[in-house]
């Protein structure tokens, strides 16, 4: 069957006007969104470009989480959007939409985004996939209206690729609770956020299991971590436990082993990778804008053929990208989703963005290391998104033992 896809019709070069394909959107991929989910769509861009965007180069020079970016995403009511039943604000949702506004937080600002996809993400996808009816419905209608906040606890001060099978955060039952004990290390939100689904190592069957920790628990001390060079907005802390007590209720029911907790990862993985197409399309607009605007000998330098060259490879990739990730968003929906689906996206999504924002910055010349213009944090923040859900390398081996079904890990 053949799709006649509308002709895209994107802004001139430097005018964002929200109610048109963006610059970036080349081959019109927009357009493969219902009309009802494609105004939300828009209704998110304008939101972010009016009452986002003010406010990201001065929060994240201080290195401080604006608080008010809450009541707009408030506002927007996206935290439920792929959550049926708990604040989904149409009657379905395709994943390709939940990506797209995914991929539109970041075309603003990665440190926004990865607050919001940590909240809305990690945290909420681990009790909707983790936890049990009763947990579900506990949690998941006050995180939807963002009148609780969440964060997702799985990295350590020495553990990362390896945490699956070297966890040292521990949980024991004593009769009552479970106590866990260890610490746990670059956790967004942590600093402020009103429960945190902690993992843990159950020193009975030595199996992963998922903790909601609630705020203001005995022993749960996060310390945020300053003197970062990449997302400078998102409070990342350090998470000290000491005899943390928590009720069995509290006890992520539908997790039983590392298993179960790569089935969450596989899905904020492909969130991850909308994030780093969003930072590649942001850093396009803005170096394409900058290029019309900049006079070198007499004339704009979008007009000399070096820039063009650096301008069309990044929107090369871009469009490469996004074709990838709706056919990732399709196989989501139609249940033939796997682990190496997610990690290949992640791992060349992510390659792809660290060329794109220095092609960008290059752009720049010497503005392109100052704030003022933007692109600074952008070529910033990629260094964050390219590490983090998995490195490149570790990503790249999840498809590799797919392809060959040989494991090359250590």
């Amino acid at each position: 069957m053949t799709t006649t896809l509308p002709a895209p019709t994107p802004a001139p070069p430097g005018e964002d006007r929200p109610d048109e394909l963006l610059t970036a959107d080349f081959y019109g991929y927009e357009n493969l969104l219902p009309e009802e989910e494609r105004t939300l769509l828009l209704k998110a861009r304008t939101a972010l470009r009016d009452e986002v965007k003010p406010l990201v180069n001065e929060y994240w020079a201080k290195g401080e989480f604006p608080r008010e970016l809450i009541d707009v995403f408030r506002r927007l009511g996206l935290a439920g959007l792929p959550y049926e039943g708990y604040g989904d604000p149409l009657s379905a949702t395709s994943n390709l939409l939940v990506g797209m506004v995914s991929m539109e937080c970041t075309r603003t600002d990665a440190s926004s985004a990865t607050f919001f996809g940590v909240h809305s993400g990690l945290a909420m996808y681990s009790i909707f996939r983790g936890g049990d009816q009763r947990q579900r419905d506990r949690w998941l209608p006050a995180m939807a209206s963002m009148d609780t906040i969440g964060a997702f606890a799985m990295t350590e001060p020495l553990g990362g690729s390896d945490v699956a099978g070297g966890m040292r955060t521990t949980a024991r039952w004593d009769g009552e609770h479970w106590v866990l004990n260890g610490a746990k290390r670059w956790i967004g939100n942590a600093t402020f956020a009103d429960l945190v689904v902690v993992w843990a190592r159950d020193e009975a069957d030595n199996q992963v299991k998922g903790f909601v920790v609630e705020k203001g628990s005995p022993g749960f001390t996060p310390v945020k971590i300053e003197n970062k060079l990449a997302f400078r907005i998102v409070e990342n802390a350090e998470i000290t436990l000491t005899d943390v007590k928590v009720p069995e209720a509290n006890r992520l029911q539908r997790v039983n082993s590392f298993r179960d907790v790569a089935e969450i990862l596989r899905a904020t993985r492909s969130g991850v990778a909308w994030q780093a197409l969003g930072v590649m399309i942001g850093a396009y607009e803005l170096a394409l804008a900058y290029a019309t605007e900049r006079r070198q000998f007499g004339r704009p330098i979008a007009g000399f053929q070096l820039v063009q060259d650096l301008l069309v490879k990044s929107l090369g990739n871009i469009t490469a990208c996004w074709g990838m990730l709706v056919q990732l968003a399709r196989r989501q929906d139609a249940g033939i989703f796997r682990d190496e689906h997610s990690a290949l996206a992640k791992a060349f999504v992510t390659s792809r963005m660290r060329e794109v924002v220095a092609w960008c910055r290059e752009i720049f010349g010497g503005n392109g290391i100052v704030l003022d213009y933007d692109i600074a944090r952008f070529f910033a923040d990629a260094e964050a998104i390219y590490s983090f859900e998995g490195t490149r390398e570790m990503n790249t081996l999840i498809v590799g033992k797919a392809l060959t079904g040989q494991s090359a890990f250590v």
